[in-house]
């Protein structure tokens, strides 16, 4: 008899869409664990922006997909980074489980991503300039795993994180 695979649901998007405020409402609405996969690259390897310096994107694209192939094994709800939908062994680990596609407007992003910490923002550029670049190249990959979207822009985190945990239930 082979054991029921846990419950999850994995949410994508782009930077400041609010997948880990979001993700973290989900989980506990849906009584499952959540994990955040930039966190667990984080507490494993060291900060984003020194492991972009020290070995760059293409080495953090591995570590991001280990990481996400690890947490998919523990179930519960998955904020994967903004970036981690560039991969396509990422993209075929995600496909086999519900994904969600948080958006967001640039209008409504352009506070939250402010703070910094986000190596692809870093530089000259304007953040929102970058950022919106950046959307644009991934949207095509968001839209292809996703099976929902649910914008983020205006309304409350709360409700938004009511009616994804209600989809979840209902596409269990």
């Amino acid at each position: 008899m082979s054991t029921p695979e846990p419950l999850t649901l994995v949410l994508v998007g782009p930077m400041g869409a609010g997948k880990t405020s979001i993700g973290r409402r989900v989980a506990k609405k849906l009584g499952v664990g959540f994990t955040d996969t930039d966190r667990r690259i984080i507490a494993e390897h060291g900060p984003i922006p020194e492991i972009f310096a020290a070995h760059g994107e293409e080495h953090f694209r591995t570590l991001e997909s280990a990481a996400v192939a690890a947490a998919l094994e523990t179930g519960g709800v998955i904020s994967l980074g903004g970036g981690a939908v560039a991969s396509e062994q990422t993209r075929d680990l995600i496909r086999r489980r519900p994904v969600v596609f948080l958006t967001v407007s640039p209008e409504s992003v352009a506070a939250r991503i402010s703070g910094g910490g986000r190596p692809l923002l870093a530089g000259e550029d304007d953040p929102l300039t970058r950022w919106r670049q950046i959307f644009e190249q991934r949207r095509g990959w968001y839209e292809e795993v996703a099976d929902a979207t649910f914008d983020t822009s205006r309304r409350p985190m709360q409700r938004i994180a009511e009616e994804i945990a209600a989809w979840r239930r209902q596409h269990a």
